[in-house]
């Protein structure tokens, strides 16, 4: 993919929500996703703004009998960082995301299915045997992972589903536990495809925005974290967009004096191609920078600016071969 860069204004220069819908069926493993041969996705529409993800998509069961079909929705892994600035979901238990669908303009209610993985590995049964809440990124589950008794502390550690903090607050070393499991989700519901005709599916729903304050990617490289590098690879920076930024520091030398914090959208895109043909016939994604004044990038092609804010790609017969990550800078009010 070619890389979009949006500065200032040469383009006016961009947040784990988001995900697109694939076909799934429900085993005693869990959720599994599988490539549907029947049905095509015509088009998707696709809204991303730090605010709510807004999805539209049009179907078309292309056989002579009526499809009754699992579908699924995967939302991005959510990692706890007690230590970071992020938005996660604040919806309530059995609807963390607010996540709204209709089908053919009439409301779905989709089942949510929740999951705790670390290392790698689905650790959920874990969660349950010891009674922790899935979520691990709430003030809920630090405190019950800090009531464990030790010997579940020191299990949990071993499986990686913890870290350890240990300070001095002026009476001698203390340590605290956080919570470190990644919380996997995904929603489900049964849906009837018609023979030959096409259907309107439609998702909203409020993604989890991570961030940080100040620029990461223009500090030097260090204890193994090169930012600079990471980013490029992952948001499709190009020098004209780190240059455009560095000018934008009040002394050249201390690169945390740019006058921007961070913010990053994640959406699982690569599920779309497991529809009947694999591509999606039409596509189109806007993205919504938020603010004139933030400046945003992303990977994509033959980006074009729509508004003050937004940025469209449109394409035919698209495949998508990556997850998609948009990295927004939001403009710091000036010091008074």
């Amino acid at each position: 993919m070619k890389s979009l860069a949006v500065l200032g204004l040469l383009l006016a220069a961009s947040v784990p929500v988001l995900a697109n819908d694939t076909s799934a069926v429900l085993t005693t493993g869990g959720l599994q996703f599988v490539i549907n041969d029947k049905i095509v996705m015509e088009s998707e529409e696709l809204f991303i703004s730090a605010d709510e993800i807004q999805v539209v998509y049009q179907f078309r069961n292309e056989t002579a009998e009526d499809q009754n079909v699992l579908v699924a929705f995967p939302m991005p892994d959510l990692v706890p960082d007690f230590h970071a600035i992020v938005s996660f979901p604040t919806g309530p238990d059995d609807n963390l995301f607010e996540f709204q669908t209709t089908f053919n303009g009439e409301p779905v209610d989709a089942q949510l299915h929740e999951y705790a993985f670390a290392l790698g590995v689905d650790r959920t049964d874990v969660i349950k045997e010891l009674g922790l809440p899935v979520v691990s990124f709430t003030d809920k589950a630090n405190d019950a992972v800090n009531a464990l008794s030790d010997d579940d502390k020191a299990r949990l550690l071993h499986l990686g589903m913890l870290s350890i903090d240990e300070f001095d607050e002026g009476s001698g070393w203390e340590s605290q536990v956080y919570p470190l499991w990644t919380y996997r989700a995904a929603y489900t519901w049964e849906a009837s495809f018609p023979a030959g005709e096409t259907v309107t599916v439609e998702h909203r729903y409020k993604p989890s925005v991570g961030g940080t304050t100040g620029v990461s990617f223009l500090y030097e490289p260090s204890e193994g974290h090169d930012f600079a590098s990471e980013y490029k690879t992952k948001y499709c920076m190009d020098e004209a967009f780190i240059s455009a930024v560095r000018k934008t520091l009040a002394n050249p030398d201390e690169p945390w004096s740019a006058p921007f914090s961070e913010s990053w959208i994640s959406y699982v895109l690569t599920t779309g191609g497991n529809w009947s043909g694999g591509a999606i016939e039409r596509f189109r994604l806007v993205v919504d920078k938020g603010s004139p004044d933030n400046l945003v990038s992303f990977c994509g092609e033959d980006v074009t600016k729509i508004g003050p804010t937004t940025f469209e790609m449109v394409k035919t017969d698209f495949w998508p071969a990556r997850d998609l990550e948009i990295l927004v800078l939001n403009r710091l009010p000036d010091p008074q």
